[in-house]
């Protein structure tokens, strides 16, 4: 029997239901996650996003491991740190890990506003903030990445129809030095 608790998570923070199962995992081990392989071949750690409204994170990577979480938030980023077969084990803004079957992933690069509420400027350049001001987004917002140029300190972000620059150390998401076109 399994009881279900729903939290949810102030300020546009994901929001996830949490199911704690009175029933053991089953009886087979995790695999070591280094060992797990890349079966898809990309780099690991990567940041991807999640492609549906519900998606389960499991304690192992199998559908015959208990649900630790839903996810109910289409577009959040989550970084894969780990693969084996079709599951990935992943990390979330706040820091929970746990395994989803790779379908529920998209490649779409999205990424979450941390810290304080940061401005979105319609230029890289810092010069004049109130005149190149477009707007001001605060923490937990998920803002799709449009680009990061090489060697710019901003990367170029959409949300809700507006766009603009936001600082990389405002964004969980997107490495320091990584290049997205």
């Amino acid at each position: 029997m399994t009881r279900w608790l729903l939290i949810c998570l102030a300020m546009m923070w994901p929001l996830a239901a949490w199911a704690a199962a009175e029933s053991e995992a089953p009886n087979e081990q995790a695999p070591n996650e280094q060992a797990g392989g890349k079966p898809d071949g990309l780099p690991l750690p990567r940041f991807v996003s999640l492609r549906a409204d519900s998606v389960n994170l499991r304690v192992g990577p199998s559908a015959r491991y208990p649900i630790e979480w839903i996810y109910v938030r289409r577009d959040l980023p989550v970084e894969i740190i780990a693969e084996f077969d079709t599951w990935r084990r992943i990390k979330d803004p706040a820091g929970t890990e746990g395994w989803v079957h790779s379908s529920m992933l998209s490649g779409r690069r999205t990424a979450v506003v941390t810290g304080e509420i940061r401005p979105l400027l319609r230029t890289m350049e810092k010069a004049d903030v109130k005149a190149d001001l477009v707007a001001t987004l605060e923490p937990g917002v998920v803002v799709v990445v449009e680009r990061c140029p090489q060697g710019a300190g901003a990367c170029r972000v959409e949300v809700g129809g507006l766009e603009g620059w936001l600082s990389r150390d405002a964004l969980w998401g997107v490495y320091p030095s990584e290049v997205i076109n």
